[in-house]
């Protein structure tokens, strides 16, 4: 048997991505943003909690699926602009706004509603690092010509930030990151949760972002290459903790951030997934332990349409369904759920917050089985 043929029977990879597709649907729909466990907030600005690997981990498995099924550029760049339009899309959804001004008309409002569109985001993230990453892996084709780009993107990215940025170039306030979106996009089309326009998947982290991709297809060609299942798992373990380590002392120079997705978070976070797969590859594919991860495997074989739906469905039951009660406030189907049953039973604190995003993930799960057993896999 051939090791492409014997590669494609690792199961570690579709139960990881369905893990993956699960912390994403869990960290961004808690009961109460105000009642969340610190492992489930992402960092402030620099460092990592266990959340700040979630997205990383998505990209890098995105660049594993490149090493077994690559068509040719046509198709690449096909399901990115898909992929984007879809992450688009969903911004704008519900498509006009659902607590509309009442002093304007239906065209004010819709073109204040649009005026303040959001354009990136998780999936406009991954679109573009998937095709900057294809790019370069069907231009170089051999592995070692890929470590050497990847070294490129990630140098790139931080002369970028330090030549940039300022006085100060990894901060809020001066990064070149947050520059160029704001000279591209305009103040209202940028994410503000941080308290100053700046886009956590802003255009410049495509680069590095590119690079968690590299790093996913690389380990996948280090699967597909192996003589056997033992040895792949030996080699993710290796390389996992040589990424890991180098990350922490590139952290040094070069502090590990999320929001700027700067190189050593590349390499930190690159590092966690690699030990991460070659432990589901040992556990999964050599101990035999699928069963235990059914679940995760179904997810795993829809996890771009389950994360979508999750998305269509937080905001069709938190903000188009809403009504007003009887004190004079509105609420929702969400807010209603969360405070009679989940804070009813486990109190209106991070305990309740959490049983309300377990719950949700779980509703995304036994949609991803039903899926599954009917093998229907529905592919952006």
């Amino acid at each position: 048997m051939s090791s492409l043929l014997s590669a494609k029977r690792y199961v570690a990879l579709d139960v990881l991505r369905g893990m993956t597709v699960a912390g994403m649907i869990l960290v961004n729909n808690p009961g109460s943003w105000s009642n969340i466990f610190a492992p489930l907030r992402h960092a402030p600005w620099i460092g990592c909690t266990p959340t700040d690997l979630v997205f990383p981990f998505f990209l890098f498995v995105v660049g594993s699926a490149l090493a077994f099924s690559f068509k040719g550029f046509s198709k690449l760049y096909k399901r990115a602009a898909l992929i984007f339009l879809t992450g688009l899309l969903l911004n704008a959804f519900p498509f006009y706004p659902p607590f509309p001004d009442h002093n304007l008309s239906f065209w004010q409002n819709l073109a204040d509603y649009y005026g303040h569109l959001r354009i990136f985001g998780v999936l406009q993230r991954i679109a573009l690092s998937y095709a900057l990453a294809g790019t370069l892996v069907l231009w170089l084709k051999k592995p070692r010509r890929i470590c050497i780009a990847l070294g490129v993107l990630l140098l790139s990215h931080w002369a970028a930030l330090y030549f940039f940025g300022g006085t100060d170039p990894y901060s809020k306030e001066t990064n070149i990151a947050g520059i160029i979106d704001l000279w591209l996009l305009g103040d209202n089309h940028i994410y503000h949760g941080y308290g100053l326009p700046f886009d956590p998947e802003g255009l410049l982290g495509m680069i590095t972002g590119a690079g968690t991709v590299l790093m996913g297809y690389l380990a996948g060609h280090c699967i597909r290459t192996s003589t056997g299942k033992t040895e792949a798992a030996a080699n993710l373990y290796t390389y996992g903790l040589a990424s890991l380590g180098a990350g922490m002392v590139w952290s040094i120079v070069l502090p590990i951030s999320k929001a700027l997705w700067t190189s050593s978070y590349v390499l930190y976070a690159g590092g966690w997934t690699l030990v991460m797969l070659g432990f589901f590859v040992y556990l999964i594919d050599i101990r035999g332990k699928e069963k235990w991860f059914y679940p995760f495997k179904a997810l795993g074989r829809n996890p771009l349409f389950a994360f979508v739906m999750a998305g269509v469905l937080t905001k069709t039951l938190g903000r188009v369904i809403h009504w007003n009660t009887p004190d004079g406030t509105t609420t929702n189907v969400l807010g209603w759920f969360y405070n009679n049953v989940c804070a009813a039973v486990f109190g209106n604190n991070e305990l309740g917050s959490l049983a309300f995003a377990v719950i949700y993930v779980l509703l995304f799960t036994l949609m991803a089985v039903a899926l599954y057993k009917k093998n229907i896999i529905i592919k952006l």
